[in-house]
C-alpha cells in the first residue's frame, strides 16, 4: 500500500529553506509548558514531536525537566527527521497544521491519527502569520477558525480539552480507532 503524500516536493524545499532562518518555528517554546503539563499529568514515557522543525519543543521540555525518556522527531523538511514516524504514546503537533498545503491536510490529519497511540496535543494558529513565503503567500496557508478545524479533528479524535490561545487554539485529544488504524 502506497503511503499518502503529506507534502509536495516544491513546498518541502521551501520549508527546508525557511527552517534555515533561526526565527522560523518558535511557537513550540511558548506551548512547551502546556505540553509539559500533559506529559506529567498522564505519566507519558514517549513523545513524537510531529513537525518538529528545529526540535525546540524537546529542548524546552528538557530545560523544564519534563521531557519523556523517549523523544522522537518528525519533520519532512528536515532530512534527518523526514522518515515516516512510528506510532508513539503521545504526539505533539505545535504550530504545524496551519502551514500544511490544503490539498494534503486530510492526509496529514489521518497520519496524526495513525501515529497517536494514547494522547495528542495540537495547537493551531487561526490568524495570518507575520512571515510570508517566497512566492508571496502568507506562511499560514490555512487561516480558519475552530469551527472549521474541529469537525476535521472530531472524525479522527475524541476531544479531551479545548483552549483558546492568543492567535488560535490548542486541543488535547485521544484517537478514535477504526479497523485501519488499530495496531
Amino acid at each position: 500500500m502506497e503511503t499518502p503524500r503529506l507534502i509536495s516536493d516544491e513546498y518541502r524545499r521551501t520549508q527546508e529553506e525557511l527552517h534555515k532562518n533561526p526565527k522560523y518555528g518558535t511557537a513550540s517554546v511558548n506551548v512547551a509548558p502546556i505540553v509539559a503539563n500533559v506529559i506529567r499529568g498522564n505519566k507519558v514515557n514517549e513523545l513524537l514531536d510531529y513537525g518538529a522543525g528545529k526540535g525546540r519543543l524537546g529542548q524546552e521540555l528538557k530545560k523544564m525537566g519534563a521531557c519523556p525518556p523517549r523523544l522522537h522527531h518528525y519533520d519532512p523538511a528536515v532530512p534527518a527527521w523526514a522518515a515516516t514516524p512510528a506510532p508513539a504514546e503521545m504526539v505533539a503537533c505545535i504550530d504545524v497544521l496551519e502551514h500544511i498545503e490544503p490539498e494534503y491536510l486530510d492526509n496529514v490529519l489521518d497520519d496524526l491519527q495513525r501515529v497517536t497511540r494514547r494522547i495528542g496535543v495540537f495547537s493551531v494558529a487561526t490568524k495570518p502569520a507575520q512571515k510570508v513565503l517566497p512566492d508571496g503567500r502568507n506562511a499560514h496557508l490555512i487561516q480558519e477558525g475552530p469551527g472549521w478545524w474541529l469537525p476535521r479533528f472530531l472524525t479522527r479524535f475524541e476531544l479531551e480539552k479545548f483552549d483558546k490561545m492568543y492567535d488560535g487554539f490548542i486541543i488535547a485529544v485521544t484517537p478514535v480507532r477504526t479497523a485501519s488504524t488499530r495496531t
